[in-house]
C-alpha cells in the first residue's frame, strides 16, 4: 500500500468542509487535483471513502472511520515535527557545560541566567571540575563542551578563545606592597606565597611568569580553592598571586587586591570535540557566551 500524506491531508479536509473546492481553496490545489487524490486514496485502501453528488460530499462509514483514526495520527505527526523544528530553532534541549571552579563561579552565572531569559526552553547544566577532569568530560561526551584556561591545544578537541584574565596580588591590607597602586613582578622576590595547585590552569602560568622575571620566592602554601588562599592570605601565612576572576574579595575581609606589572596574561577559552557538532541549543549557548566581554577586568 503506497498512500501518501498529502493524499490523507487533502481527504481530511474534504471531510472537515465537506467540499472539493473549499478544500482545495484550503489546501492549494484545484478542484479536480484534490478529486485525483482522493480517488488515488480510495484506489490504494480498495474502499470508497466519500459518496459524492452534484449537491453534497458525504462520508462513507468507512471514510468516517478513517477520519477519526487519521486525524489523531496526523495529530500525533504535526506534533512530532514542531518539536524537532523548535529544537532545531534553538529553542529546547538540555545543555551540560563544564568549568573550572574559578570559571564556573565567575562567568557562568550570568550566562545561567542570560540563557534562562533568552532560551527558557534550554535546560543547562553546569559542572564545576578543575581544568584536567573538564577536558576529560569534554572528551567522553559527558558535557557538550567547556570553558578553560588557555593557551590550549590538543588535536582532537577545538578551542576558540573567548576572553582574557591577568593576575594580581592578594594581600592583607596592612602588607606593604598594599600601599602601592600596582606592584612589579619583581616585587614579589623573598615573598612567602600562598598559591593555588597545579590542578589550577594558571598555576603553571604564574610560575612561568615569576621565572621570566628572575623572582625567587617561596611556596608555603599550595590548595585547590581561591577561598582558602583568601583565609590564609588574611590570617598573615603569605601573599598569593591569583588572577582577577578569582575576585572580589570576600566581604569585611582585611585583604587588598592590587595589579601585577608588566600585565602578563592567561586566556579564557571554549573548547569542544572536533569530531562532533554541538547540538542547535548548545550552539545557542556557546554563542551566548561569546557576548562575554573580551576583558575579565570588565566584569568586575
Amino acid at each position: 500500500m503506497n498512500v501518501t500524506l498529502r493524499q490523507l491531508r487533502v481527504f481530511i479536509e474534504v471531510a472537515r468542509l465537506q467540499s472539493f473546492s473549499r478544500a482545495g481553496e484550503e489546501v492549494g490545489l484545484t478542484q479536480s487535483a484534490v478529486s485525483r487524490c482522493v480517488r488515488e486514496l480510495e484506489g490504494e485502501i480498495g474502499l470508497k471513502l466519500i459518496d459524492r453528488t452534484t449537491r453534497e460530499v458525504q462520508l462513507t462509514d468507512v471514510g468516517g472511520n478513517l477520519v477519526a483514526s487519521v486525524s489523531r495520527l496526523l495529530g500525533d505527526l504535526d506534533d512530532a515535527l514542531r518539536e524537532i523544528r523548535e529544537i532545531g530553532e534553538q529553542r529546547r534541549g538540555r545543555v551540560v557545560v563544564a568549568a573550572s571552579p574559578t570559571l564556573a563561579c565567575r562567568l557562568m552565572p550570568r550566562v545561567l541566567a542570560s540563557c534562562g531569559e533568552r532560551f527558557p526552553h534550554i535546560a543547562l547544566g553546569l559542572r564545576d571540575d578543575v581544568q584536567s577532569d573538564v577536558v576529560r568530560k569534554v572528551r567522553s561526551g559527558e558535557v557538550d563542551f567547556g570553558v578553560v584556561i588557555g593557551p590550549f591545544a590538543a588535536d582532537d578537541l577545538l578551542s576558540e578563545p573567548l576572553m582574557t584574565d591577568s593576575f594580581c596580588l592578594v594581600s592583607r591590607d596592612d602588607h606593604p606592597l598594599a600601599a602601592r597602586p600596582e606592584v612589579g613582578w619583581a616585587d614579589l622576590e623573598g615573598e612567602k606565597l600562598v598559591m593555588l595547585d597545579y590542578a589550577s590552569g594558571s598555576r603553571p602560568i604564574i610560575d612561568a611568569v615569576m621565572h621570566e622575571h628572575g623572582v625567587s620566592a617561596t611556596v608555603v602554601q599550595e590548595l585547590g580553592h581561591s577561598a582558602t588562599v583568601f583565609g590564609l592570605v588574611e590570617a598573615g601565612i603569605g601573599v598569593s598571586v591569583l588572577p582577577w576572576l578569582a575576585l572580589p574579595l570576600p566581604a569585611g575581609a582585611a585583604l587588598a587586591a592590587r595589579r601585577l606589572v608588566p600585565r602578563a596574561e592567561r586566556t579564557v577559552e571554549l573548547v569542544r570535540r572536533r569530531d562532533r557538532s554541538l547540538s542547535p541549543a548548545a550552539e545557542a549557548v556557546w554563542d551566548l557566551i561569546r557576548e562575554l566581554p573580551t576583558r575579565a577586568e570588565d566584569l568586575l
